[in-house]
């Protein structure tokens, strides 16, 4: 696997755990470990579910407010005539090509 594929498939998994989908997967683990061996449950296994749920509660919030930063400054980006409306679709570029071109940018601006 390439660096780039293995780059896609991380930010691909990332945004799948801001889905609903995340939370019924996690709650299948947890059912499927109380029905399987629920003798194990401890209070460790509880505050790792504890801990596995709140990192999705998380990264549900981060992913809201992520996008409707977005929302707004594509907003911005349309109203503003001087603006390159090509950055309007940079959200969907891996970071690492984003750190790039805000770099690229930066230094241009020197």
């Amino acid at each position: 696997m390439g660096w780039s594929r293995l780059r896609h498939w991380l930010t691909t998994l990332g945004v799948a755990t801001a889905s609903p989908a995340a939370f019924l997967v996690f709650a299948a683990y947890a059912v499927a470990w109380l029905l399987l061996d629920p003798a194990s449950l401890d209070w460790h296994s509880l505050a790792t579910l504890a801990t596995w749920f709140m990192t999705l509660v998380i990264q549900r919030a981060e992913h809201r407010d992520t996008q409707a930063l977005h929302a707004k400054l594509d907003e911005l980006l349309r109203a503003d005539k001087i603006a390159r409306t090509e950055l309007v679709k940079i959200d969907d570029e891996e970071p690492e090509v984003i750190e790039q071109r805000r770099a690229a940018d930066r230094k241009r601006d020197e």
